[in-house]
């Protein structure tokens, strides 16, 4: 181990940016981070300002006598509440049987589990949504079994659903996204209506988990979608409903008294909101049976 060499603004940078390489529900384009500022500890708070809609009134030349209106504010508040850690050892003799450095690996293994975490945590906030941008029913949405009728049915009842649903709240159709269980992916395979991102030519380069697109959205598949019972929740929207923020806010390096080894532990420290209820539909749907 090279534990003498060890930087912890270096390694602190280093997992937070292998961190967010791995984030989807949690990644830019999803959630904005227009109010992340510095975090110092959990239980910090962020301060969100709005400011209230001007009114749009009819002009007549000659007639109207333009008033400027007083526009309200208020604020809301997202609370860095989430806090994780990791702790990990390496014993001396190992690190020498070892071929090559090992913390590397562990470290980036650690980013790894930190994004499931925060992906997680983000992915629960759908239940903030705005009820209108839920389907009409209340019942999940059901499939037939794969392979005994036409393969559109999720592009048919799931997103073109969720695509009104957000029109009609008059969200922007630019950067939206829609994030689907593995699953959901290979029904979309199956479909002539979905446009693959690996077969399209396009650079793969942008959103983590991206596969492809259809209806108006980008597709991005996660194993954190949230189930209710045996149903998973499909989320779909612009980044501006979602704010969260984010830091590595320790790592330090040490050796045990009790032990012959190097040793490596760091702190994590995030939050989120959900800061417009009218700008993400979800559907609630059954995985079908043959898939």
């Amino acid at each position: 181990m090279a534990i003498l060499r060890f930087r912890p603004e270096i390694w602190a940078a280093s997992l937070l940016v292998a961190l967010q390489k791995k984030l989807v529900f949690a990644q830019p384009g999803v959630v904005n981070r227009d109010y992340e500022g510095e975090i110092s500890a959990a239980g910090d708070t962020v301060r969100i300002t709005s400011v209230s809609d001007p009114t749009i009134g009819t002009y007549v030349p000659n007639v109207t006598a333009v008033a400027p209106e007083e526009l309200s504010d208020f604020q809301r508040t997202m609370v860095i509440d989430q806090a994780k850690y990791f702790a990990f050892q390496v014993d001396d003799v190992d690190a020498r049987q070892a071929k090559g450095n090992v913390l590397p690996t562990v470290m980036m293994r650690a980013a790894y589990k930190l994004a499931d975490q925060a992906d997680q945590y983000i992915a629960g906030l759908y239940t903030g949504v705005q009820t209108a941008n839920f389907p009409s029913s209340a019942a999940a949405i059901t499939f037939t079994a794969i392979g005994t009728t036409a393969t559109e049915e999720f592009y048919n009842k799931v997103l073109v659903q969720l695509k009104v649903l957000l029109d009609q709240a008059n969200v922007p159709t630019e950067g939206r996204y829609c994030i689907v269980p593995p699953w959901a992916h290979g029904m979309l395979l199956l479909s002539s209506l979905f446009s693959r991102q690996d077969g399209s030519g396009a650079d793969a380069a942008g959103r983590n988990g991206l596969v492809g697109r259809a209806a108006g959205f980008d597709i991005l598949v996660s194993n954190n979608c949230q189930q209710i019972s045996t149903d998973y929740v499909i989320q779909a929207g612009v980044d501006s409903a979602l704010s969260f923020a984010e830091q590595i806010n320790q790592v330090m390096a040490y050796r045990p008294e009790a032990k012959f080894a190097d040793a490596v532990k760091g702190l994590y420290l995030y939050g989120g909101k959900l800061v417009r209820p009218d700008a993400i539909a979800c559907a609630r749907v059954t995985r079908p049976t043959g898939i």
